[in-house]
C-alpha cells in the first residue's frame, strides 16, 4: 500500500520500518483478527499517522506505557517515528502480545520497545511499567474510567495522552468532576495534524496531581 502524503511527511527518513508495519497489520494483523479487513485502504492516515502524531507531545527519551496496545496502536508507530522513546506495550491477550512480539521482532525495536501481558489494574503490571513519565491509550475506554485504569501508573506529575475522536472537548467536559476526584490535576485537549490534509489527532492530556500518597513503584531497570 503507498504512503499517503501526511504519512510521508510524519514518517520521513524513518518511512521504510513504517511500511513494514503497514504489511504486517494488512497480512497477519487481519488473518489473525487484529485489524478489520475494512481497514486496509486506511492503515496509513487513520492508524499510523494518527498514532505517530502522538509523539509531538513528547520530550526527548521519555519513558511510555501504551495500555490497551492491540495490535500496536498507537505504541509501535510511535516508536518508529522517535527512536529515543523507551515503551511497554500493555496487553492482556496473549494471541496479541505475541503478535506484538512478531512485529517488534521483525521491524528491530526490541532496544525501544517491551511487552508486557497484562491489564493496567493488575498489581502485576502496576509493579512492572508504574511510574512512567507518560501513558498512552488509544480506543480503549470512557474518560472516567480510562483515568481511574492508568493515573496509577504514572508518577506524580505524569501524563496520559489519550487519543480521542472529535468530541473529545465534550467528553472532558462530562467527566471532568470524576477525573478530578481520581487525581487529575490538568486537562487540556490538543488538536494535531491538522496541517497534513487528514484527519487530526485528538489527544485528551492529563496530569497526575503531585499530591499523591504512598510509595512510588521503583522503576524496572532496562
Amino acid at each position: 500500500m503507498t504512503p499517503t502524503p501526511a504519512a510521508r511527511a510524519i514518517f520521513a527518513d524513518r518511512l521504510a520500518p513504517a511500511e513494514q508495519f503497514v504489511t504486517l497489520l494488512a497480512t497477519d494483523g487481519v488473518e489473525h483478527g487484529h485489524i478489520g479487513p475494512r481497514e486496509r485502504s486506511r492503515l496509513w492516515d487513520r492508524h499510523l499517522v494518527n498514532s505517530a502524531l502522538v509523539t509531538d507531545l513528547l520530550p526527548v527519551g521519555a519513558r511510555v506505557v501504551d495500555v490497551g496496545s492491540g495490535a500496536g496502536l498507537p505504541g509501535i508507530p510511535m516508536a518508529i517515528r522517535r527512536p529515543d522513546l523507551h515503551l511497554d506495550l500493555v496487553e492482556p491477550m496473549l494471541r496479541r502480545t505475541r503478535f506484538l512480539e512478531s512485529a517488534v521482532a521483525t521491524l528491530e525495536l526490541g532496544d525501544q520497545i517491551r511487552i508486557v501481558r497484562g491489564r493496567a489494574d493488575e498489581p502485576a503490571v502496576l509493579a512492572e511499567v508504574g511510574s512512567a513519565d507518560f501513558v498512552v491509550a488509544r480506543a480503549v475506554a470512557p474518560l472516567d474510567r480510562l483515568v481511574r485504569w492508568c493515573l496509577p501508573l504514572l508518577a506524580p506529575g505524569g501524563r496520559l495522552l489519550a487519543l480521542k475522536g472529535a468530541s473529545a472537548t465534550d467528553e472532558v467536559v462530562q467527566h471532568r468532576a470524576a477525573l478530578s476526584r481520581l487525581g487529575a490535576a490538568e486537562i487540556t485537549v490538543h488538536e494535531l495534524g491538522a496541517d497534513l490534509g487528514s484527519e487530526p489527532t485528538w489527544v485528551v492530556q492529563v496530569t497526575r496531581s503531585a499530591r499523591t500518597a504512598g510509595r512510588r513503584p521503583a522503576r524496572r531497570a532496562r
